[in-house]
This record gives structure tokens, sequence and C-alpha cells, in this order.
């Protein structure tokens, strides 16, 4: 009976590891730089090498070890094949095949925001439940949508892209992606900094806000908190266009529970108490009671999730 499971969390600058007992307990964890030069050719190899030198250095058998799950930035289909990882320099090849052949364990890849909603779901916000969605408000909005225990990938490995979900179609900004009026644009760090700079040229009131060079999301959660009016409206209208995304989530795959993460969810219960309140006011009825919970395991979420991957496969 094997005794533990590795959990991967690969990023664009460093690779995070964890060894874990089969019960979800983080035994250890460590971090070792992401090499993508000569187009991550090294990465893969660098973290069989790691993973070998902890084996080692803990005198575990290999026997003992039931696999390593890795959530990598961009869409995985369901046999682990990456479909192209651009902040690694990946192309399109079969991720678990080739981590496979350089380790002999048995391997389960991901995307990033898929494996944290898995760790979270284990040992998280979300723990309990089998059924939930997990959003990242960072940088970006990522997700992850988790089915009767089960990561949903889909066809194309973008199942869980809650953050390209069309919120404004009379948008004028364009959002990363490409496309213009999607939830990132409203609901992620930048986003919530963008409106703040444009409602504050649009506008009179007064703010806290005016006397910051360079705004930051921390900036706007706090000056609401002590009853700044623009700012609340900003927290507001996050709130609304968050609530109003998930609202037609949960009539697609009806959670048991959101879990909201990433940066942005460090402002706490303001942010779970204004989504949950345009929620409830969009939602289909039978959905309107769905729990929000923030995530509880930070940036650890991706290895908990990697580890958990291989144990429900």
């Amino acid at each position: 009976m094997s005794k533990y499971v590795f959990g991967v969390d690969i990023g664009g600058t460093t690779v995070k590891i964890g060894l874990f007992s089969i019960e979800g307990e983080l035994l250890d964890k460590w971090e070792i730089t992401t090499r993508t030069d000569e187009g991550g050719a090294y990465i893969l190899s660098d973290i069989a090498a790691s993973i070998k030198a902890k084996l080692t250095e803990k005198s575990i058998d290999d026997s003992d070890v039931t696999g390593i799950g890795m959530g990598v930035p961009g869409p995985v289909k369901e046999d682990g094949t990456v479909i192209k990882c651009v902040n690694l320099g990946w192309g399109v090849f079969n991720a678990a095949e080739e981590m496979n052949r350089l380790t002999g364990f048995s391997v389960k890849v991901g995307n990033d925001a898929n494996m944290a909603a898995l760790g979270e779901m284990w040992q998280g916000g979300g723990k309990g439940h089998k059924n939930v969605v997990c959003i990242t408000l960072g940088t970006g909005v990522g997700g992850g949508i988790i089915i009767n225990g089960k990561m949903l990938a889909g066809t194309n490995g973008a199942g869980g892209e809650i953050g390209h979900i069309t919120i404004d179609p009379d948008e004028t900004d364009m959002c990363n992606c490409g496309k213009k009026g999607c939830l990132e644009q409203y609901a992620s760090a930048t986003g919530i900094v963008r409106m703040a700079n444009k409602l504050l040229s649009d506008s009179d009131k007064p703010s806290k806000l005016r006397q910051i060079e360079y705004i930051t999301a921390k900036d706007i959660f706090d000056a609401a908190k002590t009853g700044d009016e623009l700012s609340n409206e900003l927290v507001e209208e996050l709130g609304k266009k968050l609530g109003l995304a998930l609202s037609s989530v949960s009539c697609v795959v009806d959670p048991e529970v959101f879990v909201i993460g990433g940066g942005v969810s460090k402002a706490g219960t303001i942010i779970t108490d204004t989504t949950r309140k345009y929620f409830r006011q969009y939602a289909f009825h039978a959905c309107r009671d769905t729990e929000f919970e923030l995530a509880k395991l930070g940036n650890d979420a991706g290895m908990y999730g990697g580890a958990c991957s291989v144990l429900e496969a």
C-alpha cells in the first residue's frame, strides 16, 4: 500500500512541489526555478530530478509513491496533452506520458486553475463538497469546475475559463484574450483598477483614491471598508458583474459552493457578501442558495489539487 503522493504546480517563474501523505497532509514543500529557455525543454526533467532527490533525502522507496499530479498554466486535455503553454514555451505534447517516462510514476496533468479548484475541494474552502466551482481573482480571472469530485476539462481543455464569459457586449476596451467585455476586465485586480481610473476621470466625487498615485485593488477595498463612497461603488460593480457571471455558471453546473480565491480575495468577506447579494438577484430560483466561501489554501492550492488528482484517478 503506497503512502505518499506528489503535487506539482508549474508557474512561469517557479515550480512548487509538495510531498503529501495519501490522507492529505502536506509533509514537505519546496520550489525550483522554472527554466523556460529552449522552449521549456528542461522543466519536466528538473522536476523529475528534484522529486528523485527528495525521495533519496527522505529514504522513501519508489513503491511507496502513488504518483505525481501536475498543474500547468494552459489548456490540458484529459489524457495529459498540453495545448500550448505560452508562459512555459511549450507547444502541444503529452506531458503526462513524458513525466511518466522520466520517473516511472503514474502521472496526472491538468490546468493549474482546475487543479487549484480540486485542492480547495479536497482540503480547502470546498471541503466536504463534491460539486465545486472555484474562481481565482488575480491579475486575471481563472476558474476551475469540479463535478462529482472530478475536474471538468472540456473538449479543448477550456472548461472553467470563467474569466472570459462575456458580461458587457458594449465594452470598448479589449481584454487580453482579444475579445471585449470579458468578466476578467471587471473582476480581476487589474480590472477593478481599470474601472477605478475610469470612474475617477469621469466623476467629480471626492474619494481617498484621488490621493494615491498608482491605485491597487487593495487600496480600493481598504477605502471601501472605511465608507469611501466611490470605492464602494467599485466593489458593488465588481460584485454585480461576478454575481451575474456565476448565476449563468450555476444554471449549467449547479454547484454546492462557489469558492473565491486569488489575490483579490484577501479583501475578505466584502467580496463574498457583495457577490452573493447579486448572485441571489440573478440566479435561477433552484440555485439561489448556493454557498459562497473564501479559498483557504492560498498559493498551495495547486499542489494540493495535483496530489488529489492522482488519488482520485
